[in-house]
């Protein structure tokens, strides 16, 4: 397929909430293979992005069309099937705490797709070699710390195989070193299933691993966008504090 086939387009996007006016004008588009990030502070609407691409919040106004089909428009079941080819990250892993790794990661198999268990099984298997947790396989949420059940998160989801890949920030509560482990798994993830991706995140060690480009979100619209280099040289003070407090 093209590289520069666009997979997300986003325009003049407005959500609010109450007498809070969280999105106020946002557009972007992510390309085929491309991983953009979102950057702004906390409480700043960078995650109701996201639930907006997803459909799980309606905007306001504004088109969000995924995989060329304008989400705000989609039937019930339409959205379900574009669901299927969306990847969503959330910050916590969202693991079944009652379910073992197994049964975590064969659930989405189960639910969607007539496989064979030794295909269900090679499945699981090679997902888990990709997060580097394939010894964990029969052990309970519970039992992980914080970045393994970041890593089984990401293996549930990439194993639906999606085109799109929404990461709400990944890295919240890691210590450095395994923030930069969950990056770099961002960009073999990319790099292995050539999925377009969208990462929200104010983390700038993770930001500076898995940019294509950056976004950077304030009050309510995308103020300036670049690469990590451009930003980094910027003299805006709004974006300059994300790079004084790495």
């Amino acid at each position: 397929m093209d590289s520069k086939e666009i997979v997300i387009n986003i325009e003049h996007l407005k959500k609010s909430f109450g007498d809070a006016e969280i999105l106020k004008d946002i557009s972007l588009q992510l390309m085929r293979g491309e991983t953009i990030v979102t950057l702004g502070k906390s409480g700043t609407g960078k995650s109701v992005t996201l639930k907006c691409i997803a459909g799980l919040i309606t905007p306001d106004s504004g088109i969000i069309k995924v995989l060329s089909q304008n989400i705000p428009d989609l039937s019930y079941e339409d959205l379900l099937n574009v669901r299927k080819r969306i990847g969503f990250i959330f910050q916590g892993g969202a693991l079944y705490d009652s379910m073992s790794v197994r049964n975590n990661l064969e659930f989405p198999l189960v639910r969607n797709l007539k496989l064979p268990k030794d295909e269900i099984d090679k499945k699981v298997e090679e997902v888990l070699g990709d997060v580097g947790l394939i010894d964990a396989i029969d052990k309970m949420p519970s039992e992980l710390s914080g970045g393994m059940r970041k890593r089984i998160g990401v293996a549930r989801t990439i194993i639906m195989n999606p085109e799109i890949m929404l990461w709400d920030e990944p890295t919240t509560g890691l210590d450095p070193e395994t923030t930069r482990d969950i990056s770099h798994l961002i960009v073999r993830m990319q790099e292995k299933y050539k999925v377009s991706s969208i990462v929200v995140t104010h983390d700038m060690i993770c930001a500076k691993i898995v940019a294509d480009r950056i976004f950077v979100l304030n009050d309510g619209t995308y103020g300036t966008s670049g690469t990590y280099q451009e930003l980094e040289n910027s003299t805006d003070g709004f974006v300059r504090s994300f790079f004084e407090e790495e």
